[in-house]
């Protein structure tokens, strides 16, 4: 599958099914075995260590747990990208930093600890830290995994924000389908490790692959915990 430029895209799928290996491999922390990533029309996958690390300074990642670092305030996490990866004065660091935290709602909370924010709080300052080296993609991991539906809502309406401020790409691992209505451009779905479907939501929807129906449907699988298609593709038998 192709991402484009200043899309939101969505890979969807059931627990288990390669979302999160998937991801791995977009970012550069796990290699393929076989196959190829195409970063602006170069192999990622076989690029040097150094040549990988200036592609991934372009990215931002939103991890699932906001991985703050708890010794930080808020401001210092979301600087800690422009300490370590350039050489700006501290007064620019500090402005930047500013305005990043602004722009997901956080701007009075700089001197605040990971520890005093809510779920949905650190999921901003996890963002505005995504956002620090101004990126041409971000990665998002299950964005709105654990925010009650309003808090979670927030969120995805700032995805969009940022998506037609900035121009931005973003690509969003997710299972929550309340989510990929707001946010999804279009969706790649995968199940064991395979892509079934591709294109908007609607489309995948209307997919006939047997898993992609059982998922939209909500149906559980049979009493084995086996899924039809897995029980048909092992016994013949419809």
């Amino acid at each position: 599958f192709a991402v484009n430029r200043g899309e939101n895209f969505v890979i969807l799928g059931g627990s288990g099914c390669g979302k999160s290996t998937l991801l791995r491999n977009l970012v550069g922390l796990m290699r393929p075995h076989s196959g190829q990533i195409l970063i602006n029309g170069q192999d990622f996958t076989a690029m040097s260590d150094d040549e990988r690390m200036d592609v991934r300074k372009k990215m931002g990642m939103c991890f699932q747990g906001s991985a703050l670092f708890n010794s930080l305030s808020i401001g210092e996490n979301v600087a800690l990208p422009l300490r370590e990866h350039t050489k700006l004065e501290d007064s620019t660091i500090e402005i930047m930093t500013r305005i990043k935290l602004e722009l997901v709602g956080l701007g009075n909370f700089a001197s605040y600890m990971p520890s005093e924010l809510s779920g949905g709080m650190k999921k901003r300052a996890g963002l505005a830290r995504a956002m620090a080296m101004d990126p041409e993609i971000i990665f998002y991991d299950e964005p709105s995994a654990g925010l009650d539906p309003i808090v979670a809502a927030g969120l995805d309406s700032l995805i969009r924000k940022l998506q037609h401020t900035f121009n931005l790409t973003s690509v969003i691992v997710t299972h929550e389908m309340a989510s990929v209505d707001i946010v999804a451009d279009r969706v790649v779905m995968l199940e064991r490790g395979r892509v079934i479907a591709l294109g908007s939501l609607e489309d995948v929807k209307r997919s006939q692959h047997a898993f992609a129906q059982q998922f939209f449907a909500r149906r559980p699988d049979d009493e084995s915990g086996q899924s039809e298609d897995y029980v048909r593709a092992l016994t013949g038998v419809d």
